[in-house]
């Protein structure tokens, strides 16, 4: 079953790949349409906002009703948005091509993150790991490319990015080929039964505090993933592309803090994680703002490690709590995060236009102390 799992992880890195190509051409835009910080923040609103309202539906209705289809059929929305995004030429178009892009990840995530735990052996933690891994490493690979591919050759070469979306299709039809051959013997929901010892109330409590927890953790991301090439290139007038290997680094440090995550939480508990994770960024961050250059960089990889490493936790403890809604959990939980990194995103643009990047980044460097919130979380029977 590890092939499924890496299977699934690969077409993830492909996916967010994908969409990593939207922030990371914000400057190119931003000059080519002369769009203002609050712009650049409300196509990324569009993108998340249409990439987290669906999920939890998606989620709810194929834990009753599994529509493996819908893994195939998410990438081919994220295909269209992306030739789209290589031919528009003015800002409501724009919009468009993210809402397109953002459509794919509401209806691949959900049916993706299920298929991952099916295919886990048990090994919940580690599967939801390497399934995040591979969307971090594709974020983290995107401005890369970008900054290689599109920014040297301008917007039209993003439609080379379709070639990756074309590999996705392709895999994902023979996952999808695997798992209509486990629904024929009856082995679905094999995963999805189970109890987490807790009361009604509990759990909702519990659910409350992880979301209070994804908020803060991805607002402050937000403000990294979408404007840290601005407070490069203002702050330390450095140029776009050396800004582009700045947030490679970050990305490439989110991937690898996403990656142990989720087996030391098999190992030691996840609530421990989410409390050493969270937390653990705040006083980082808050240096961030005063750092040098060398220590922008050094510090920016340590919150990538020590803050990406809660998600896989939170998402395998939100999916304990409750085992036998699996699909809708994983889709109310990537759809917050995708809402209010959305949502953040407009509003950190905003106060960016109002002030300025350093003083948005001094702004948002507080979220990570709401990791405080982490000792309300209950003792969890962790499925076996």
């Amino acid at each position: 079953m590890l092939p499924i799992v890496g299977a699934i992880s690969f077409v993830h890195l492909l996916n967010d790949l994908i969409q990593a190509v939207l922030p990371a051409i914000y400057p190119l835009l931003k000059i080519q349409y002369a769009l203002s910080f609050t712009q650049l923040g409300l196509i990324t609103l569009v993108f998340q906002l249409t990439a987290s309202l669906l999920q939890p539906a998606v989620g709810f209705y194929t834990d009753k009703y599994p529509k493996p289809a819908l893994l195939p059929m998410g990438m081919g929305f994220t295909l269209l948005g992306l030739l789209l995004l290589a031919i528009v030429n003015s800002f409501p178009l724009l919009l468009l091509a993210s809402a397109l892009i953002g459509l794919g990840s509401s209806t691949f995530h959900p049916e993706a993150s299920r298929v991952a735990r099916m295919a886990s052996g048990g090994r919940f933690g580690l599967a939801q790991s390497c399934f995040q891994v591979g969307g971090n490493a594709g974020s983290a690979l995107g401005p890369l490319l970008a900054a290689l591919i599109i920014i040297p050759r301008g917007q039209g070469s993003i439609a080379w990015f379709c070639l990756f979306a074309i590999v996705g299709i392709i895999v994902l039809l023979r996952v999808r080929r695997w798992v209509v051959s486990r629904q024929a013997m009856g082995h679905v929901r094999k995963n999805a039964q189970g109890n987490s010892g807790l009361s009604t109330k509990q759990i909702r409590q519990a659910l409350l505090v992880l979301a209070l927890l994804v908020f803060s953790k991805y607002v402050y991301m937000a403000g990294l993933s979408n404007y840290y090439t601005f407070y490069l290139i203002e702050k330390f007038q450095v140029s776009i592309a050396h800004s582009q290997l700045f947030l490679f680094l970050f990305l490439a440090a989110v991937a690898i803090g996403t990656l142990i995550g989720g087996p030391i939480g098999d190992r030691i508990g996840r609530k421990q994680v989410i409390w050493v994770s969270i937390l653990g960024a705040a006083p980082l961050a808050l240096l961030l703002p005063y750092a040098n250059l060398y220590w922008t960089a050094v510090l920016t990889v340590l919150i990538g490690i020590v803050l990406s490493s809660a998600f896989s936790a939170i998402i395998v403890f939100a999916q304990d709590l409750v085992p036998s809604k699996i699909g809708m959990i994983s889709g109310v939980f990537y759809g917050l995060m995708f809402g209010i990194s959305g949502i953040a995103a407009a509003g950190l643009g905003a106060l960016a236009d109002a002030t300025s990047i350093t003083q948005m980044f001094k702004f948002c460097a507080w979220f990570p102390l709401l990791g405080m919130l982490a000792l309300f979380l209950p003792r969890v029977q962790q499925a076996p």
